[in-house]
C-alpha cells in the first residue's frame, strides 16, 4: 500500500515562498513519476506540476512555470514543490499524486488526474493579499 503525506502548507502573504513536501511511503518510489495538483473552493482539480523517475525531466502548468519548481529526492522517497511570488489565486488546497504507469518520460497524459491512481491528503495554502 502506497501513502502520500504532504506538508508544508499553511497561510502567507503575497509575493512570499512556501516548499511543500510529500513523503511517500513503499520501496517503488523512486521508479514513478510524481505530480503535484491544486484544487481551489468549487473548482476542479488543476494539474500544476510533474516530475519523472529520476528528476530530469519536469512539466508545469503555465499558470506557475517561473514560479513553482518540483523536484524530488529519491533517497528520501519524497517529491517537493517550491512555491515562490505566491498569490492570493493560489490559495487552495494543494494535492500530491503517483502517476500509475511506469513511463520514464513526460506526456501530456500527466496534465490529467486520470493518469495517477495514488493521492494524499492535502495541504492548504492561504495567501492573502
Amino acid at each position: 500500500q502506497v501513502q502520500l503525506v504532504e506538508s508544508g502548507g499553511g497561510l502567507v502573504q503575497a509575493g512570499d515562498s512556501l516548499r511543500l513536501s510529500c513523503a511517500a511511503s513503499g520501496r517503488s518510489f523512486s521508479i514513478y513519476t510524481m505530480g503535484w495538483f491544486r484544487q481551489a473552493p468549487g473548482k476542479e482539480r488543476e494539474f500544476l506540476a510533474a516530475i519523472n523517475w529520476s528528476g530530469g525531466s519536469t512539466s508545469y502548468a503555465d499558470s506557475v512555470k517561473g514560479r513553482f519548481t518540483i523536484s524530488r529526492d529519491n533517497a528520501k522517497n519524497t517529491v517537493y514543490l517550491q512555491m515562490n511570488s505566491l498569490k492570493p489565486e493560489d490559495t487552495a488546497v494543494y494535492y500530491c499524486a503517483r502517476a500509475s504507469n511506469l513511463s520514464p518520460t513526460l506526456s501530456l497524459s500527466i496534465h490529467y488526474t486520470t493518469s495517477y491512481d495514488y493521492w494524499g491528503q492535502g495541504t492548504r495554502v492561504t495567501v492573502s493579499s
